[in-house]
């Protein structure tokens, strides 16, 4: 029996060691500034001491009495800062108490004086023995005040306020109310105190989490007591208390077997060992001791921030290789209740609701999984959460498909509400632990579904503006297609009159096919550049020789109207097409404000840094006011039955390639639209 008593004593103080210094470190890491917390931290730290001492050299050491008297100092210490500093301290004068405060201080240092000098003699001495029973009684009288002072600071602390600290004192009632039987008995029963001092360890070692479970209604500065840290500490103190178990069934084996007992102790230690590892890894058993953990030791069922900064994390980071919007959404809202599965519906162009996507479903999706308009409309009106378990088992109003109603595998309905519009629904597979909802799981629900209704309906708002914007881009290509062939039209109705007159001569065939020929190819590249099918993209800027390229430009224009060609440039940084593009444009414009015999210029040059494309006219010229407010914007022109989209795609397709395009008219005398193209690289370091 004395083995199995030094066992007991010896863990359970060094079990209570660690939970004590386990709570003290998770306050300090709290960084909390309020003097009360950081007492409360140093008081579960040195208690932590004391019983790790305690552990390892046992009660007959010198130092144990020492590490208690600083153990029961601390705590008085924290209770005398929560009497200045929290809502007691305000409440009038406290000059008896401290009083009381000073004199049981005043024990614990005779008391530790007397410790230091009984273990400085010899047992068998009187004066030994007199010293043991002054030490009893002096922490007998230690033990009664600090209960007196704990009971004054809980009857004066306001009555709101109470629950927030009622565990914590209990705690501190327990310690020392057991402490003052322990010294009793070992007083008036000395032979019999070595039990009390073996188990006291294992009462410290409940007043851990019990003082744990109280701190997280807060104090001054309402603590919150983590779930992941209550779940985690429970967990540990189990294995622990598993590990005690396991080690005195071992002693007491020894103890009766007798020769038997190390077949005896294999069998049990293999039993145990196998049961464990079957059983722990279940995530039943999982579930299952989390639901218990969450009903017994807090009042919610739910952590809600941690929750909801689990639900946006899952939805709004995603991480690599994300996978899609919806997917995410289901596995948020079925993390929520630990469920094993979820499918998302959203709703259609006909008012009901197809499936979507899932997430984690397992054999084969329900067949029709559709929900019709009528249910929609009514689901979408109500907004409730519906609980199908509790459906199979009775009638409802709602009408549900049947595919819904009868599959065992689908636990609840969650609508997605989004400005009391249904956008969609959740249908959640069953938890491990299969349960009915309660009120805390709608109120959950229903937060994270209109949440989630925000997150698909913006998504759904993006792919529309996407799609808007694509048609943007269609009409956009379109606009400046239909400015090109307005110029081709232009440009066949000018040949289909001249080949009233001209049809006999083989020249003027030969260039009419070439021209047919040419304008066969331009359309060809219109209805491309058209299609939204059409991949091709626009070539990167290269050096480009700009002369042949204005000649051949001038030559394609030269039957419609006279035009010069003059000057020389270096190479340009530019697209040979882009730049074919914008010239045509300028070109037919200058064209169409000149007198048929008088030919428009187009003068090639250079400066330091840009190649210069002027495209001169002797026209009727525009205003500075049209210049900048009406020259360059959309569907603006004053040409009659002009489009307004040459000027504003030829600074575009110039601003494309690092360019732009500049204007100087002058009403009744002419424009000059001059294109400036960077150097190419190499031509700019020649001129450097």
């Amino acid at each position: 029996m004395g083995v199995l008593l030094q066992f007991v004593g010896d863990w359970g103080h060094a079990l209570a060691a660690v939970l004590f210094a386990a709570l003290g470190i998770f306050l300090f890491r709290r960084r909390n500034e309020a003097a009360e917390m950081r007492m409360l931290a140093v008081a579960l730290l040195l208690t932590s001491c004391w019983a790790l001492y305690v552990s390892f050299g046992g009660v007959a050491k010198p130092l144990s009495g020492l590490g208690e008297n600083m153990r029961n100092a601390a705590w008085l210490l924290t209770m005398f800062v929560m009497l200045r500093r929290g809502p007691v301290g305000r409440s009038g004068t406290i000059r008896a108490v401290v009083t009381v405060y000073a004199a049981v201080a005043g024990l614990i240092l005779l008391q530790t004086f007397t410790d230091l000098a009984w273990h400085q003699l010899s047992p068998d001495s009187e004066f030994h023995q007199a010293l043991v029973t002054v030490s009893l009684i002096l922490r007998m009288m230690t033990a009664i005040g600090s209960l007196l002072l704990l009971h004054h600071l809980y009857t004066a602390w306001p009555l709101r306020e109470r629950g927030g600290v009622t565990l914590l004192f209990g705690a501190l009632a327990a310690m020392w109310t057991y402490d003052l039987n322990l010294y009793a008995i070992g007083y008036l029963l000395p032979h019999r105190a070595s039990e009390l001092y073996a188990l006291r360890g294992l009462l410290m070692a409940l007043l851990a989490p019990t003082i744990a479970i109280g701190l997280r209604k807060g104090m001054a500065e309402r603590l919150t007591l983590s779930r992941t840290l209550t779940f985690q500490s429970l967990s540990v103190f189990a294995v622990a208390l598993y590990v005690v178990v396991l080690t005195a069934a071992a002693v007491l084996i020894e103890l009766i077997a007798g020769p038997y007992a190390r077949m005896v102790e294999i069998g049990a230690v293999f039993f145990t060992a196998v049961t464990a590892l079957v059983l722990l890894p279940s995530p039943r058993l999982r579930a299952l001791w989390k639901v218990q953990v969450a009903k017994h030791f807090f009042q919610h069922r739910y952590d809600y921030r941690t929750e909801w900064m689990r639900f946006g994390e899952t939805i709004g980071r995603p991480g690599q290789n994300p996978a899609p919007l919806g997917e995410r959404v289901a596995k948020a809202i079925a993390d929520i209740t630990d469920s094993s599965a979820a499918l998302l519906l959203l709703r259609d162009d006909q008012g009901g609701l197809v499936l979507e996507t899932d997430w984690n479903w397992s054999g084969d999706l329900p067949e029709g999984a559709t929900v019709p308009p009528a249910s929609v409309a009514r689901l979408e009106q109500s907004g409730w959460i519906i609980d199908l378990g509790k459906r199979r088992a009775t009638d409802a109003t709602l009408p549900l498909p049947e595919w819904m109603t009868q599959d065992s595998r689908l636990w609840a309905l969650v609508p997605l509400i989004h400005f009391d519009r249904l956008t969609g629904a959740i249908l959640l597979g069953r938890p491990p632990i299969d349960r009915r909802l309660d009120w805390e799981d709608f109120d959950m629900l229903r937060a994270a579904g209109r949440q989630a209704a925000t997150y698909l309906s913006e998504a759904q708002g993006q792919q529309a503006l996407d799609d808007a914007a694509r048609f943007d881009e269609f009409n956009r290509r379109f606009a400046f297609i239909i400015h090109d062939i307005k110029n081709l039209v232009s440009q066949l109705s000018l040949l289909a009159r001249n080949a009233a007159r001209h049809a006999d001569n083989p020249d003027f065939r030969a260039d009419m096919i070439l021209t047919l020929q040419e304008s066969v190819g331009r359309m060809n590249d219109l209805l491309a550049r058209l299609s939204q099918h059409n991949k091709s993209r626009a070539e990167d800027p290269h050096p480009v020789a700009l002369r042949g390229l204005l000649d051949h430009v001038a030559h394609g224009r030269a039957r419609q109207h006279p035009i010069l060609v003059s000057g020389e440039a270096p190479l340009a940084l530019a697209d040979p097409g882009r730049v074919e593009q914008i010239i045509t444009h300028l070109l037919q414009n200058a064209i169409d404000a000149s007198a048929p015999d008088v030919p428009v210029e187009l003068r090639l040059s250079a400066d330091a840094s840009d190649v210069l494309v002027e495209v001169v006219d002797r026209g009727r010229g525009m205003s500075a006011e049209y210049v900048r407010r009406e020259l360059f914007k959309p569907f603006s022109s004053s040409k009659v039955g002009g489009f307004g989209i040459g000027a504003f795609e030829a600074r575009a397709l110039a601003l494309a390639m690092g360019g732009r395009i500049d204007v100087d008219s002058r009403p009744g005398i002419g424009s000059r639209f001059t294109l400036r193209l960077p150097l190419a690289p190499q031509t700019q370091e020649r001129a450097a």
